[in-house]
């Protein structure tokens, strides 16, 4: 077998965020620098916005709605 085929394997990287977070994880490259984590991503911090051009998202809800309106409570026997 070929001596160094595999790269170095470093089990305390570092990860930094732009936001300032950091995270180790193993990994094959020393330091990684990444822009956005789940620290700071708007789906995981409940800051996201739904951008809905076609007002699909509002039809839906109402038609939900009125379907939830209609329906009638069942009696069983």
């Amino acid at each position: 077998m070929k001596k160094d085929a595999h790269p170095e394997y470093h089990p305390q990287a570092a990860i930094r965020c732009a936001c300032g977070n950091t995270v180790t994880a193993g990994s094959t490259v020393a330091e990684i620098s990444v822009e956005i984590c789940s620290h700071c991503h708007p789906f995981y911090t409940g800051k996201q916005k739904l951008l809905d051009t076609a007002r699909r998202v509002d039809r839906y809800k109402k038609m939900m709605e009125k379907k939830q309106s209609m329906q009638k409570p069942r009696g069983g026997k």
